[in-house]
């Protein structure tokens, strides 16, 4: 594989997109990070621009709408930002012969087994965000020869998701309603930065999950929380329809990071001991 000059991480300042700037900030390479400041990447012209004048090897898209109440509220958006701004960034990068690396979700399968999906299962979405991000998927296969695609569930990292807000709640003391019926990887972005960061280092291309290793309920990843935070909150089983406000997910999204298991390459955390590493560290 060609030595990397130039590494472009759209979406820097998103949960994935923060610590892939972290732990590559030391490399001996470029590192070009844009977000919707810089750059709009539902826009082909912009996109095409940037690649053209930067020429980036490694082309990283963490950008996209991931919201899942809000892609329900917004479908027309949620299809521009994941699906059309993935579209761009696979143009750009088949025209500059670039490598592409393209963040995907487990919101693609319907969440009807009760059996971990791997790669080679048939994607059935159910949720706008889950169906726009599979078009995306699509978009990047046709268009990028040269991609990797990651699929990966549950992360958390800084800004909005699962655990901040679980640890927002907490601070107000009272009992908090956590789903049992829902099951997926807690991945965390760390965790998630450093497989990217070997899927780009290697000579591998396709299709990849990359989920923490395990998997546990909505309420247990709440426990697990909580006991190494040391708060003291009563947290109240339910089924995720009696949360008020909650978005409609799959019930059963845990994925098996078979791709990776028979290539050798690389080997996810357990998601407990990613949990720890990460509290710790914050």
């Amino acid at each position: 594989m060609r030595k990397i000059y130039r590494v472009w991480v759209a979406g820097a300042a998103g949960r994935l997109g923060k610590e892939l700037a972290r732990l590559l900030s030391d490399r001996d390479f470029e590192l070009l990070c844009t977000d919707l400041e810089d750059l709009d990447i539902t826009s082909a012209q912009d996109v095409i621009g940037f690649a053209d004048l930067k020429h980036p090897d490694v082309m990283i898209n963490c950008a996209g709408m991931t919201d899942v109440a809000a892609c329900e509220q917004e479908p027309e958006r949620a299809f521009k930002v994941n699906a059309l701004g993935a579209r761009n960034m696979a143009t750009a990068a088949r025209k500059i012969g670039a490598r592409l690396v393209y963040i995907s979700t487990d919101d693609v399968f319907s969440g009807e087994q009760n059996t971990p999906y791997n790669e080679f299962e048939a994607p059935a979405p159910k949720t706008v965000y889950g169906k726009s991000k599979l078009a995306g998927e699509g978009f990047v296969r046709e268009l990028a020869p040269k991609h990797i695609i990651v699929r990966s569930g549950w992360v958390y990292g800084e800004g909005k998701n699962f655990l901040t807000a679980l640890l927002a709640a907490a601070q107000k003391g009272e009992p908090i309603s956590v789903a049992n019926d829902q099951f997926g990887c807690p991945t965390s972005a760390t965790e998630l930065a450093k497989l990217v960061i070997c899927l780009m280092d290697s000579a591998e291309y396709g299709l990849y999950h990359g989920a923490c290793e395990g998997c546990c309920s909505r309420y247990e990843f709440a426990q697990e929380i909580l006991r190494l935070t040391g708060k003291q909150v009563p947290l109240l089983p339910v089924p995720a329809t009696e949360i008020a406000g909650a978005p409609e997910r799959p019930s059963y999204t845990v994925l098996d990071n078979f791709m990776l298991r028979i290539s050798g390459i690389h080997r996810m955390a357990n998601w407990k001991d990613a949990l720890a590493s990460y509290l710790r560290s914050r």
